[in-house]
């Protein structure tokens, strides 16, 4: 299992801290920031992610919604069969997400918040203890 990690560069600092709760459970974790080296194509190193990547994890901010590279990313795991029941998003603060990708509002979102409860609410799709 891997989780590909999508979230605008302004909530960096929440990823990585999500990242290392995940990473401390043996749950593999992609996401740009660590993955993508200087001068490497940015969009070729995150096809390949998307496309080996088990679960989506999407961080909902405002900054999320206004990101061109969000919007790519969550598109193109909304149009893959194989992310199906495996798209989670987190609500971080509150934004019009719809505006990002109107199926999300189909999807059980996570309140996400409160990094502790957010925590135990994701961990309880996998069956984990947080």
């Amino acid at each position: 299992m891997e989780v590909f990690l999508s979230h605008a560069h302004q909530d960096v600092a929440l990823m990585k801290r999500l990242a290392k709760a995940l990473q401390d459970r043996c749950i593999p974790v992609w996401f740009s920031e660590r993955h993508i080296k200087g001068a490497e194509k940015w969009l070729d190193e995150i096809g390949v992610a998307l496309d080996r990547c088990d679960w989506f994890i999407v961080l909902l901010t405002p900054a999320a919604v206004k990101s061109k590279w969000v919007k790519r990313e969550l598109t193109y795991a909304l149009n893959e069969d194989r992310y199906e029941g495996r798209l989670i998003p987190l609500l971080v603060k509150d934004c019009d997400y719809k505006k990002l990708a109107w199926p999300l509002s189909t999807l059980q979102i996570i309140p996400f918040k409160r990094f502790p409860s957010g925590c135990k609410e994701l961990f309880r799709i996998w069956k984990i203890k947080y």
